[in-house]
């Protein structure tokens, strides 16, 4: 495994899964890094600087050297191929690759009703029942491929799993139990058991 020549910069919410999933794999990769911790009520992220490293005033991003990337599924992949070519974080049959690409589209969607739950209820807000439902739906699927794998992909951890860790794990916060799905309980905990491991703050 490579080791970048500087540390990594990111520009993150601490308590948004975007920012944590990429954390994640820093931290399991053992790479070093810096981050730069944003406010959003304060709206630093619609700042000329940092619109400037990203123009959508999104997060997470990540400085690498000269380099800059947004879109957090994006960075794990580039993080994987980048630093660690020879590890099972990204996978390489076709089969696999395809489901992973999958789970990552399903997250722009299913999962982001979840996170948008969890949001809105962590900040005071009211939570819209049909996002709860989507979440629903989601967790039902995730069960039904876990009786096939040990985790999303394949019965080793992914930047699949990585990527939909923490807006499940932290679900039944924005009221959506996660009693109905016991492979699903499983799953969390054997994430929780990797090396470098670290959890998700609960406020913003």
């Amino acid at each position: 495994m490579s080791r970048p020549s500087t540390p990594l910069r990111l520009h993150r919410v601490p308590a948004s899964g975007h920012c944590h999933r990429v954390e994640l794999l820093l931290s399991m990769l053992d790479l070093p890094y810096t981050t730069v911790d944003l406010d959003l009520k304060r709206g630093d992220n619609r700042q000329p600087a940092y619109l400037a490293l990203n123009p959508l005033g999104q997060v997470p991003v990540l400085e690498d050297g000269d380099l800059v990337l947004q879109e957090s599924c994006a960075i794990l992949v580039y993080l994987a191929t980048r630093y660690a070519p020879d590890s099972a974080w990204l996978p390489r049959d076709p089969v696999e690759a395809a489901r992973q690409q999958r789970w990552f589209g399903l997250s722009v969607s299913l999962l982001g009703a979840a996170a948008s739950a969890r949001y809105k209820a962590l900040t005071g807000q009211p939570v819209d029942p049909a996002w709860q439902a989507s979440g629903h739906r989601l967790f039902a699927l995730i069960e039904a491929a876990l009786a096939r794998t040990a985790f999303l992909v394949a019965d080793r951890p992914t930047l699949a799993d990585l990527a939909y860790y923490g807006y499940t794990a932290q679900a039944p916060l924005g009221g959506i139990p996660l009693d109905d799905y016991p492979r699903l309980r499983d799953w969390l905990a054997h994430i929780e058991a990797l090396p470098g491991f670290k959890p998700l703050p609960s406020s913003f």
